[in-house]
């Protein structure tokens, strides 16, 4: 059974620099659907490791600790990419002169 495993090291490096490059390059040119692009990846890799967890057969039991850690990291790539979908949202409405998707953490911005 073959599993993305990002509880590497190597691997959680790798993809812990391409988020932050694809977070500045979407700051950069004030677009939010590239931080949208990698929340959604993030999502469906979740998605993924739930599946096979669930899917997961007895004589491959002994990979549910790596898929388990898996799913801890997803959540974290998920709740980094989330806030960076909002902040450059909110950096693309105020460029643009429109409302922001949601202005709820107003507050949290300011304070940054």
């Amino acid at each position: 059974m073959f599993i993305f495993d990002i509880s590497n090291p190597l691997t959680l490096i790798l993809m812990l620099a391409a988020t932050v490059l694809l977070v500045f390059l979407a700051q950069e040119i004030k677009k939010s659907y590239v931080s949208a692009i990698t929340l959604f990846f993030y999502l469906i890799v979740l998605i993924i490791h739930v599946a096979q967890i669930a899917t997961l057969q007895e004589e491959f039991r002994y990979m549910l600790t790596t898929l388990s850690r898996c799913i801890a990291i997803d959540f974290v790539f998920v709740l980094i990419t989330f806030f960076a979908y909002l902040w450059v949202d909110d950096i693309e409405a105020k460029a643009e002169g429109k409302k922001s998707l949601d202005n709820s953490l107003d507050w949290f911005w300011r304070k940054i």
